[in-house]
Parts: C-alpha cells; structure tokens; sequence
C-alpha cells in the first residue's frame, strides 16, 4: 500500500473513546469471532505473500508471524492523506472501534498488506489517543515493512534459550517474534520514547510475552542484560555504537543498517565476536535499510529541486556511449554515497536521476535507443563526473559487493576493500550523527526504499 497516495475525505471524526490497546471487548461475540478469523487469514495471506516473494522460509520465524497478532500490537495506526508535496501533511489515524467499521477495514488491510506501519505522531502518548486527523509535524514511530523484518530476523537465526536485544522497539513486532522463539527471560527491547516502551509492554503482555522493556538510549544498549546472541536495530545509524560491540556475547550476531545523510544507498552493518573475544565486522551493500534514527535529519529531493531537473532548467546536456553503472552494483554506489556524499536517487524516475539538495547539482541519464545514452548535468557539482571516478576505483578494488568494517579501539571506524594503491576506503563519522543534525520532519517517513534487504 502507497502510504503517500491522497485518498477520500472521510467521515467526520468519530466521538472521543476511552483508552484502549487490544480489541474491544463490548463487540457483540459474533462479531469478535469473525474480526478474529478475518485477521487471522489476514496473516495467513500475509505470510504466503512473503513466502511467494522469497523473503520468508519455513522455519521459527515463518511459524512465529504466523502467530503474532498485529491487531494486537497496533490496535490504532496512522495512514497519509495528504499528497507527498502537500504542505502540511495530513494524517489519520485510524482505530478498530466497532462503531467505525470504515476504520477497522482499512487498519486490517494495512496491518497485513506489508508496507511499513506509522504508529506514533509527533512523540505523542501511544495509549488512551482518540482517532482522527493529525496535522502537520512529523511521525516518529513505526512498525518496518515485513519484507525487511522478516529477512533480517532470518539471518539472525534466533534460536529457544538466546538472549536478544532489540533495539528500537517501535510497536514491539521483532520483540513478539524473539519472544516466540528465544523465550521471554532472554528478551530486552529498548527505545528513547517512554510512551512507545509503556504501549509496546501493555500490548505484548496481551499476547502472553513479558520481555524487559527499557526506555533508554538505544546505542547504550542495556548493559544488565548483556551479553547478547542476538542484537536487532531497527533504525540506522551513521556509525556503530561501541556499546553494541562490548555487549555482544562470544559467537553472537549484530544486524544494523548503517547508512549517510542520504537514503538512497544504505549498507548493512554485521557484526559478530568470535570464541577468543575478538569483534569482526563488514559493511555490505544492500537494497534496502532502515531509516535514520531519532535527531538525524536525512536528505531528500524537495519539490523545487525536482521541478527543476523535471524541466532540464539550466542544465547541459551531451551523448555518450559511457552509462551509468547498474542498479546492481551496489557495492558502487555505496561507496558513492560515503567519497561524495550528499546525493539523493530519484526512484519514482524511469531513469537515473540523481539531485545534490545541499546546493542543486542534478544529473539525468537516459537511454536514446542507439546504444548511447543523453547526459544531462547541471551546478556546481558534476555529479557524472564523481560517479566515473568512483566506479572506476570501485573496479580497481575489485568490484566488492561488502567492505571490511574496523572498529579501533581509539574510536576510529572506517570500511574498505582491495589492497595496497587500488584500495577504496573512507572514514566513518567520529559522532554517532552528523555535527548539527536535529529532528526534522521528513515528508515521507518510510523506511529507505520500502520492501527488503536482497
């Protein structure tokens, strides 16, 4: 589901209802029983979605989604009715009151339709909210597309008796399904907001699972439950929390989407510590990451900027026989996104759009039909240019899919592949978020790219 798509004005705003967190229990028995069933092959169809696509294989996290009831976990979600450029964003939230069954219609179909899920509005208290439109601001909480979720927790092979932490637990999906499998003694979920835990530790409790739910800093993890097999971040980071190594038991597995002031090309941080103590990490490029974490504003291309390159005003334009790199060589454009940083990927584009937003360089490349292709650039950054003279060092190093990931002892981190003078490498910020970030309100808040990791 397009979650920025306008759709019809709704009805006026139900009545003011009273605090709830699962569904209602005064609906007629009837009707509780056929919501159950309908949310129940709601899953179902969810799971052989999932299992059609690639993304999901038989075993303990299949069986767990499979059990899981986001209806449980989300009784209430935001959907967008504002367009993508409208100004101020308009949300609704929406409820499974019996009394709206417009509501529980919708909210069913996005619970279970995949795509990421908006659960928190502007740092608001998650329970007791009364549904209807929110203006303006920002969403600062979310359920991951499952697509995402349920390739991630996969690899991190969960098995009965682990100690996991999850860091970010949003609407408390990855901390259901570690509690299914690993057993809630071993479960810590941690996240900044004290109403996203409070929400998140009532409504687990309503599926039976009781894991330690923090409110802290997630990139302190909790150290009095350390150390973990197993640790889940469900947000991106620009660089990789020390804690999150020392907390990490001998033989156990991080997963982290590690990402710059763009969204367009994250990296997958992984990783783990060997039986002697010793951390070894890579950085590998990926399809799709998590979105930037709480006080990290990231890049995107403001409607002017896209007009701009939309009309070609000002810019210059050549043939070539040269075309940009594949989609698919995705350890290129990672690198791209750390050696010149600053770059956003028009992906709704039939072609390559790429937009420097810091100050208005674009370039478009598209195929003429002739085996050429029409190069169009424009500002002060030649952003062709940059993308050649990465690609071919890329190919110098040997055309790496993942970067080898230091973590000095001194605090320095840095990725890179190759040796010796065809070495393609860089820095990695020396704070966790880039000096002067703060809070903004991103106009589409989804995680990068939608869907899921390869």
């Amino acid at each position: 589901m397009d979650l920025t798509a306008p759709y019809p004005a709704r009805n006026p705003s139900p009545p003011s209802r009273s605090r709830r967190c699962s569904i209602p229990s005064y609906r007629p028995a009837h009707a509780a029983v056929a919501f159950e069933e309908r949310a129940e092959l709601a899953r179902a169809e969810m799971v052989a979605g999932l299992e059609a696509a690639g993304h999901l294989q038989a075993g303990p996290v299949r069986d767990a989604f499979l059990a899981v009831r986001r209806e449980v976990l989300m009784p209430q979600a935001y959907v967008r009715r504002s367009g993508p450029d409208e100004t101020p964003p308009r949300w609704d939230l929406l409820d499974f009151d019996w009394a709206v069954p417009t509501d529980r219609e919708e909210l069913l179909g996005l619970l279970y339709g995949g795509e990421s899920v908006l659960v928190q509005h502007g740092g608001e208290p998650v329970l007791g909210r009364v549904p209807g439109t929110r203006s303006g601001g920002s969403m600062t909480a979310m359920s991951s597309t499952v697509g995402m979720t349920v390739a991630l927790l996969q690899r991190l092979g969960l098995r009965p008796g682990q100690r996991v932490l999850d860091v970010g637990t949003g609407a408390g999906v990855t901390a259901a399904v570690a509690c299914r499998i690993a057993g809630d003694t071993g479960v810590v979920t941690v996240d900044r907001d004290e109403h996203v835990t409070a929400a998140a530790r009532e409504r687990l409790a309503l599926l039976g699972h009781r894991p330690t739910v923090v409110t802290g800093d997630g990139a302190h993890g909790w150290s009095a439950g350390a150390d973990y097999d197993r640790i889940f971040v469900s947000y991106a980071v620009t660089r990789v929390p020390e804690a999150w190594s020392q907390q990490l038991a001998a033989g156990g597995l991080a997963l982290a989407t590690l990402s710059t002031s763009s969204p367009s090309w994250p990296g997958l941080a992984v990783l783990t510590r060997t039986g002697t103590g010793q951390v070894r990490a890579r950085l590998e490029a990926v399809r799709l990451g998590h979105r930037a974490g709480h006080g990290w504003s990231q890049l995107y291309l403001k409607p002017r900027l896209r007009g701009r390159i939309e009309a070609a005003d000002g810019g210059s334009t050549d043939t070539t026989r040269t075309g940009p790199p594949p989609e698919e060589a995705r350890g290129l454009w990672l690198a791209l996104d750390h050696l010149r940083p600053g770059l956003v990927r028009n992906r709704a584009a039939d072609h390559l759009v790429i937009g420097a937003p810091g100050c208005g360089s674009w370039v478009t490349a598209r195929p003429d039909g002739s085996g050429r292709w029409v190069v169009t650039t424009c500002g002060p950054r030649d952003i062709w240019a940059e993308i050649q003279d990465v690609a071919a060092r890329w190919q110098a190093a040997g055309s790496p899919s993942s970067y080898r990931l230091h973590l000095e002892p001194d605090g320095l981190q840095w990725a890179g592949a190759g040796h010796g003078p065809d070495e393609l490498s860089w820095q990695l910020p020396t704070t966790l978020q880039p000096a002067g970030t703060v809070p903004s309100p991103s106009p589409e808040p989804t995680l990068t790219q939608q869907e899921s990791t390869p």
